[in-house]
């Protein structure tokens, strides 16, 4: 199990180093001089050159790639362009405000997505089973920013129990209001129990009509102790990767959730850091949503490997 623990930590550094890689290239393509764009209006020729020197924009592209890897191994995330704040305050509190989103998004869709589809799938074709089906093709056909405005539509607008926006004040905590947090979970749960619903809905049916499960029906076992020791240990091994999937989405993919919802997290500062060409400052972002799929896909192997042998003897 170690050895599979450090493979799998060997893989997801080489990993951040190509993405790392990757994200670099992408910034320099980017169209458009970085110093006229902070400078705007007050832009000359001597003042983009002397911003360019300054911020050291002037120098090889492997130089500053180097530099810039270097001291973030290091812990120096560097200054952001736009706000002139170091990065790690930036970053620490907004990704402090995503993480509790998902949380409580991971926590409330994950639990009821898999008991429903655990539920569907031991009694399909039922009417309940049909209209939770039903229910899930919705949730994942409709976009979320749709899912967003309806919401707040139905909330905020006509029966005036939300506030329509999930804006933070400065040194105010969300726990503090969680009627600010209702909605953008909302939004985040009709998406990921709809995934997560139907995986293990399908799942649980595969997994029930094989023969070991039958014959531990007609050994006379309680329904309830077959499916926990029986139908649940293998089922669940495709829906882990759903789910550990998911919660990299939650905290990287939340950009339309949080900008609908003008909710300050890292999806919406990664909107920003693009819009106002902040390099640093997109280069971490970026760099922290791929640690955190990264992460992610290890807790689903461990998860793997701890449900199933055959995974980590392999």
């Amino acid at each position: 199990m170690v050895r599979f623990i450090v493979r799998r930590i060997g893989l997801i550094c080489i990993t951040l180093l190509v993405v790392s890689v990757v994200i670099f290239v992408i910034t320099e393509l980017l169209p458009g001089d970085v110093a006229a764009m902070i400078l705007g209006k007050e832009a000359t020729p001597q003042s983009v050159e002397r911003l360019r020197e300054e911020l050291g924009l002037n120098r090889p592209a492997y130089e500053r790639y180097l530099s810039w890897i270097g001291d973030v191994l290091q812990g120096n995330l560097g200054n952001s362009y736009a706000m002139k704040l170091p990065i790690t305050d930036i970053v620490g509190r907004r990704l402090r405000y995503s993480a509790i989103l998902a949380v409580f998004a991971f926590l409330i869709g994950v639990p009821l997505a898999v008991a429903t589809g655990v539920w569907a799938g031991v009694y399909p074709n039922t009417k309940l089973d049909r209209l939770v089906s039903m229910t899930a093709l919705v949730g994942i056909s409709v976009p979320e920013f749709v899912t967003g405005l309806l919401l707040m539509l139905l909330f905020a607008s006509t029966f005036h129990l939300l506030p329509s926006s999930s804006i933070i004040l400065p040194g105010v905590n969300p726990l503090t209001s969680p009627q600010i947090l209702i909605m953008p979970t909302l939004t985040i749960i009709a998406v990921l129990f709809a995934y997560i619903m139907r995986m293990t809905r399908a799942n649980v049916i595969e997994v029930v009509r094989t023969d070991y499960v039958r014959t531990a029906i007609l050994k006379g076992l309680p329904m309830r102790q077959v499916i926990v020791k029986h139908v649940l240990p293998n089922a669940m091994l495709p829906t882990i990767t759903v789910i550990a999937s998911n919660f990299g989405w939650m905290l990287g993919g939340l950009i339309i959730v949080e900008n609908v919802f003008a909710y300050p997290g890292i999806g919406q500062l990664l909107l920003r850091s693009i819009e106002n060409r902040d390099i640093p400052l997109l280069e971490i972002v970026s760099l922290i949503i791929a640690g955190t799929y990264a992460i992610s896909n290890l807790i689903a192997d461990l998860s793997y490997a701890a449900l199933d042998p055959r995974v980590r003897l392999g």
